[in-house]
């Protein structure tokens, strides 16, 4: 039987944050936790995010953005909503699913006004950096 937690990342498209999030819990994380990433909709995985997670040796070229809806039947012991929108959306979740909220800013967004792609990727990096720094802490950071 599997003793891993099932956690799922959620924001709003599944196109970047939740997406780098799934890819670390699987790169570091993968003996202690199942890891799944949706969205609240669906915007297709993000070039850039997947650019930024091979350069640190994470591929999530071959993960898909999915709508919740679509693990529904998924038993999670916690979500993970990574970006506002998702948290003030979150649909319910039965039983003992616990959910938390642990916001990061969205590097599509932060992107539009740069001035070239290299600029244009810090953006990505960092935040990158930054769910990758949360991940690590995974699971006892959920337990508090």
């Amino acid at each position: 039987m599997d003793q891993r937690l099932k956690i799922l990342f959620l924001c709003t498209g599944n196109s970047c944050r939740s997406q780098m999030a799934e890819g670390w819990a699987r790169h570091l994380k993968s003996s202690v936790i199942e890891a799944f990433s949706a969205g609240i909709e669906t915007h297709g995985l993000n070039p850039n995010a997947v650019k930024v997670m091979a350069e640190a040796g994470v591929d999530i070229s071959r993960q898909r953005s999915k709508h919740v809806d679509e693990l529904k039947d998924v038993a999670f012991d916690y979500v993970v909503t990574v970006c506002d929108n998702a948290h003030e959306s979150c649909p319910l979740f039965p039983g003992k699913t616990k959910v938390l909220h642990v916001g990061f800013d969205d590097p599509p967004r932060l992107a539009r006004t740069a001035k070239t792609e290299d600029e244009a990727l810090e953006h990505y990096r960092r935040v990158r950096d930054e769910i990758r720094t949360f991940v690590e802490t995974l699971p006892a950071a959920l337990k508090q």
